[in-house]
């Protein structure tokens, strides 16, 4: 690659490079890995398209752009994911922050949550449990994943947000200290493909994201059977519960959680009009 090539080469010949590995959106990666290694931002490169970055910044690039055709995830060779406005460190360690969960969070804090008792299971980055602790102002939250690596990695997480959150590893709530009190909300973003769908995912998520965060057993919906049969001796009475779905199983979760006990179950939309949160209330007892 030219030392001496300028931003608008440069992206010219990233967008070629990415599009010949099968990257979907070539341009925009191309665009992004650029600003991570000229340490530039949009703005600048529309303003100035004919700027030469130089050496350093060409070097770097053209390593990041080699890592990308490998279809390495972006958000790994950034080292970062910003997720409902918060910046996040992302790598291998769990599943890259994603939109989708967004929908989750806000749920979740338009639910009225200040000041009350969160449990975040199966963590992951701890994106969802310090995003809700940082926007949406919930009290006492605590965060639970099987994963050691993934748990180092939200600890790092909340350190970077200045995030208070209790992290405990284990298996769903087998995790939690025996005298821990119940919960006004329990979330999650628990596994949910399919066993045998994995292997035809994206090479990004099937080589890159852990398996164990993937794996929701044969028909994808083993961890929301457990999360809701154990979900009954940790809420308090009417207290909520926010689950993230794939596309087309909000109907199979909604019966799991009415077969489990709980009331006024709704199914949320994401923004194309697909499942993505199932809610409802523990019933009072």
């Amino acid at each position: 690659m030219n030392e001496d090539a300028t931003v608008r080469e440069l992206l010219a010949e990233g967008t070629k490079r990415l599009e010949a590995a099968g990257i979907e959106e070539a341009a925009l990666d191309a665009e992004l890995l650029l600003e991570k290694a000229a340490e530039m931002n949009r703005a600048a490169f529309r303003a100035f398209p004919d700027r030469k970055p130089g050496k350093e910044a060409v070097t770097l690039y053209e390593s990041m752009l080699a890592e990308r055709e490998k279809r390495i995830p972006l958000q790994h060779i950034c080292g970062e994911q910003y997720f409902y406005g918060l910046r996040f460190i992302c790598d291998g360690r769990a599943l890259i922050p994603r939109a989708d969960t967004e929908i989750l969070v806000e749920a979740a804090a338009a639910s009225g949550i200040k000041g009350k008792r969160v449990l975040d299971l199966c963590t992951g980055s701890g994106c969802i449990a310090v995003s809700l602790k940082k926007a949406g102002g919930c009290g006492y939250t605590a965060a639970t994943d099987l994963s050691e690596e993934a748990l180092t990695l939200a600890k790092e997480n909340a350190l970077l947000n200045s995030a208070e959150i209790s992290f405990y590893r284990g298996d769903l709530y087998e995790a939690l200290p025996a005298e821990e009190e119940a919960f006004d909300v329990i979330v999650s973003n628990p596994p949910y493909i399919e066993s045998a769908v994995i292997g035809t995912l994206m090479p990004e998520v099937r080589d890159h994201d852990p398996l164990m965060a993937l794996d929701g057993g044969a028909d994808g919906l083993s961890f929301y059977r457990r999360i809701a049969a154990g979900a009954g001796s940790r809420l308090v009475s009417g207290g909520r519960i926010f689950l993230e779905t794939g596309c087309e199983q909000g109907e199979q979760v909604s019966a799991i959680l009415a077969e489990a006990g709980f009331e006024d179950i709704r199914v949320i939309k994401d923004y194309a009009g697909l499942d993505r949160v199932v809610s409802a209330r523990w019933r009072n007892v």
